[in-house]
């Protein structure tokens, strides 16, 4: 019983998240435990505010906060934004990190 509602609220994550960021891949395909941290990033990265309430309520603030910390790609805006909800430093971000020991030329 316990798996089958994991199994639906899964379909019901991966069917309610916006199109768009699916782009490259067969939303079937996704799995939103093993998949976790690459649909958190997709999410923070380019989803709307109610793909960050599926997310939200799916794996809680806590959790995406841990696996955001370990995103590289992360852009500048979510990572703040994360930072400012869960109070967690900047520097505890690896983005944050590579980013600062990568500068370039010009910051666009």
């Amino acid at each position: 019983m316990e798996n089958q509602l994991s199994n639906r609220e899964s379909n019901f994550l991966i069917s309610g998240l916006s199109s768009h960021l699916f782009w490259d891949i067969d939303k079937k395909l996704i799995d939103p435990i093993k998949n976790k941290k690459w649909i958190i990033g997709r999410v923070l990265s380019y989803g709307l505010f109610s793909d960050w309430k599926l997310i939200y309520n799916y794996y809680g603030l806590s959790e995406i906060a841990q696996t955001a910390v370990q995103i590289k790609d992360l852009d500048k805006k979510s990572v703040s934004f994360i930072s400012a909800l869960t109070n967690i430093p900047l520097e505890n971000f690896i983005c944050y990190t590579i980013i600062q020991s990568n500068p370039k030329h010009w910051n666009f």
